[in-house]
């Protein structure tokens, strides 16, 4: 593994410029914890509900948005918060559960799409209702339609993926 990845190395000046006093860092310890709390909270009503897990959740979204519901892999694991070989587990799960299904690549003998099924896009549909409700809850009704404005585009700033324009 480098020590460098898509924003560049980090370097021991970079480092120097933070303190472990710096004021910045609460910034970065609450964003840390209210990431973990939302997550929580998240994860926690799909249960109460008798839903999918918020990963297997999260694993069929990017699927449900892929183009013919399906992605390699490798792409897969860029979409998603879990390692390989957690993601690996978990498309195991789903594939026995019939939520989505592999398909070898017919351009690349050694490549296998994960593609949604009938039924995971039935699952997600009926999980979506319970998330979406806690979204709304924990986030989207606490902030004014400019304070979200200015959320996304700070997370815009910070995230390296491509934007969804937001209307």
């Amino acid at each position: 593994m480098s020590d460098s990845d898509d924003s560049g190395p980090v370097t021991e000046t970079a480092a120097a410029v933070v303190s472990a006093s710096d004021w910045r860092l609460a910034v970065w310890r609450s964003f840390l914890r209210t990431h973990t709390h939302l997550l929580r909270q998240l994860e926690h009503q799909l249960q109460v509900h008798g839903k999918i897990a918020l990963g297997s959740y999260d694993v069929l979204v990017q699927l449900a948005e892929a183009p013919d519901s399906r992605l390699r892999m490798s792409e897969l694991a860029e979409a998603v918060l879990l390692s390989r070989s957690g993601l690996t587990r978990l498309v195991d799960r789903l594939q026995n559960d019939g939520l989505v299904e592999r398909q070898p690549d017919p351009d690349d003998a050694r490549g296998m799409y994960t593609v949604l099924t009938a039924k995971g896009r039935d699952t997600l549909r009926d999980a979506s209702r319970v998330h979406l409700a806690g979204v709304s809850e924990l986030v989207l009704t606490r902030l004014s339609e400019a304070e979200l404005r200015q959320l996304h585009a700070l997370m815009t700033q910070l995230d390296p993926a491509p934007s969804r324009d937001v209307g």
